[in-house]
């Protein structure tokens, strides 16, 4: 789709599309902006595998849910970027000691990483149709981002494929035939599947009553956008597109939302909102909103919507 810019007699004009002059310049660039962009904290670039491997992975981040991050970058579309980003997802796996060092050498000597998930972020123009279903049929925690330069020094970026838990069906896939991917892919998805959480799984020995309202938040949540991912936690069930929008966590008398809202601009109700940015609390979001009914959360909704636009929505 392209792009139009409208001047001031209302006309529009095409805007050009153009690129990256290096995969070096991509990288500096998300690296300087991973709070903006994905909800990232940085932790190295060019990160080395060591000898045995023999390889630098672009760049490493610390999710919002303090999950691992990897981000690769390619400014032409190439199968290489799915392969190494598995070779980098087991290898991590395999390494977590040394991803830990770096990022507490940074982030700081207390920070506690959750190796529940481990988010793998490709960028690139655009895929080739065996890249994408390489990674759906391998099940690995990969999400491909495409990403369009203008002339006007406008940046877009979209996900194209989100990540997909399969584990079943490696072996299954055309890109079966690459080793490589294989091996990454079935260690990848076995990873995947040793610490994984469901929403089911949050549902379990609930009432009746809290189900109905999680259910009806889920509901309304998802039907925002297709974009909207629904990540189950430990603790909590995030909504994200490029960062958290709510999370979600459910006990036995309420439902607790937490929106990634500002505090400042929202009225506060006894017993309904409240401000927790210094409040610690499972889950990402400093506006707190409780829920004992599902009435509540027909006035919670446009709060929900109010985060949903705010974090680029």
């Amino acid at each position: 789709m392209p792009l139009f810019a409208i001047d001031k007699k209302n006309t529009l004009e095409s805007v050009e599309q153009t690129n990256f002059d290096s995969e070096r310049i991509l990288q500096r660039l998300v690296e300087a902006n991973l709070g903006s962009l994905f909800q990232c904290r940085f932790v190295a670039s060019e990160f080395p595998t060591g000898v045995q491997h023999g390889g630098r992975i672009d760049s490493l981040a610390l999710s919002e849910d303090n999950n691992p991050v990897i981000i690769e970058y390619k400014k032409v579309p190439s199968s290489e970027l799915v392969t190494q980003s598995l070779y980098y997802l087991a290898w991590i796996h395999d390494h977590r000691g040394d991803f830990e060092v770096a990022a507490r050498k940074v982030l700081g000597p207390k920070l506690d990483v959750d190796w529940d998930d481990v988010r793998v972020i490709c960028l690139a123009p655009s895929y080739k149709k065996f890249d994408i279903h390489a990674v759906e049929v391998m099940g690995a925690s990969i999400e491909l981002w495409t990403y369009r330069l203008f002339s006007n020094q406008t940046l877009y970026i979209e996900e194209i494929q989100q990540k997909e838990i399969l584990g079943s069906e490696v072996e299954a896939s055309t890109a079966a035939k690459n080793p490589i991917m294989v091996a990454a892919g079935k260690k990848a998805a076995l990873s995947r599947k040793t610490g994984i959480y469901t929403f089911d799984g949050h549902l379990k020995d609930k009432p009746e009553s809290i189900r109905a309202i999680v259910l009806a938040a889920q509901e309304f949540i998802m039907a925002l956008d297709t974009a909207i991912e629904e990540t189950p936690k430990k603790f909590y069930v995030a909504y994200r597109t490029t960062q958290n929008i709510v999370c979600m966590e459910a006990q036995q008398k309420k439902v607790y939302l937490f929106l990634k809202l500002d505090p400042k601009k929202v009225s506060k109700e006894a017993g309904y909102i409240r401000d927790v940015s210094n409040i610690g609390h499972y889950g990402t979001g400093d506006v707190e909103v409780t829920l004992t009914s599902v009435s509540d959360l027909e006035r919670a909704k446009p709060l929900i919507q109010q985060a949903y636009k705010a974090v680029g929505g």
